[in-house]
């Protein structure tokens, strides 16, 4: 019997035209990570497929917060000394116009209909609502002082304002517009979100150096989450920015100046793993199949990689000064 075989030239030729299509597949399927630098005014746009920066874009003064469209299709920046909300046409990368946002946006969040922006104003202590499509203030309620982290529960009840010298969490119906409840945690809230299915909030206070889970029927605090790193300071340990994995498994919580990222065990609220990570770590974000997770590093200008299989930081990539938000793309609406 006669066995089929190829020459070796043409076994060569199919072999790079195979490894050709698996890296063009990766590159197709790669998402885009969007990382907003303070001191240079930009945003960097990483490709999760080669971790390296193929895009940087010019926007307002010292952007901080920013969100993507429900609908993949607007990017949303908080260009804080601008005063500004930009948004900008992620097919284009063009600033298609400004929201009112009062003074100082620091962060904000979508509502899940897509049409209503909440912000948080440091300067004014006021939460702004945006009505995106009109491009109108619907309504400022006053809030504590210095408002800085901003969240929006999944089923669209709840927005969140934390107050960083009030140390409250301020609950607000977004059927009225209204504070409905109030709850004090440690101190400098930073940082809320919402767990998968709204049951809970978790709130970081940076000075406090702890993280605060409220259960969102009684708005009490069930859980009180406290850091410890060999080696380093107790006053260094400062919780900002924080992921939930969707799962309800795993928290990954930013610890600033500790230059380390907390993993939760969501289970019984034990840390599990510190990961050591750039320079003051911000803020980060999970990729939408959450096998890798993004950190900025502010004073390190830096963004983290991190495996969450493996629980380890595997690429460090260099961006602009300063970095803070951190938001991603899906893959599926990358522009073509």
């Amino acid at each position: 019997m006669k066995l089929f075989s190829l020459p070796l030239t043409q076994v060569a030729k199919l072999t790079a035209v195979a490894m050709y299509l698996t890296i063009s597949s990766a590159e197709v399927f790669a998402d885009w990570v969007y990382v907003t630098n303070e001191k240079d005014d930009t945003i960097s746009i990483i490709d999760t497929g080669t971790n390296e920066v193929i895009n940087t874009l010019e926007v307002g003064e010292r952007p901080r917060g920013l969100t993507i469209g429900k609908d993949n299709k607007l990017l949303f920046i908080c260009a804080s000394d601008s005063d500004t909300v930009q948004v900008m046409d992620i097919a284009t990368n063009k600033i298609l116009h400004e929201l009112p946002s009062g003074e100082d946006p620091e962060q904000f969040a979508l509502h899940p209909d897509n049409k209503h922006l909440y912000i948080a104003n440091e300067d004014d202590a006021v939460a702004t609502v945006v009505d995106i499509e009109s491009r109108t203030v619907v309504a400022q309620i006053d809030v504590g002082v210095e408002p800085e982290g901003m969240a929006v529960s999944h089923n669209g009840k709840w927005a969140i304002v934390t107050s960083e010298t009030s140390n409250m969490a301020h609950w607000i119906d977004t059927s009225k517009n209204e504070i409905v409840a109030n709850t004090l945690v440690d101190q400098r809230p930073r940082d809320a979100e919402f767990n998968a299915d709204d049951t809970e909030l978790w709130v970081s206070s940076e000075i406090g150096g702890t993280v605060s889970i409220i259960d969102t029927t009684t708005h009490e605090i069930t859980h009180t989450l406290t850091f410890e790193i060999p080696g380093v300071s107790a006053s260094r340990i400062q919780p900002v920015g924080m992921e939930l994995t969707s799962d309800g498994k795993l928290a990954f919580i930013a610890l600033g100046p500790a230059n380390h990222v907390a993993v939760v065990d969501r289970s019984n609220f034990e840390v599990i793993e510190y990961i050591l990570v750039g320079r003051r770590v911000w803020h980060l974000a999970l990729t939408p199949d959450e096998t890798s997770l993004y950190t900025s590093n502010g004073v390190s200008g830096d963004v983290t990689m991190v495996d969450v299989e493996q629980l380890k930081a595997v690429k460090t990539i260099k961006v602009g000064r300063f970095p803070w938000g951190v938001a991603v793309l899906p893959a599926s609406a990358i522009p073509q």
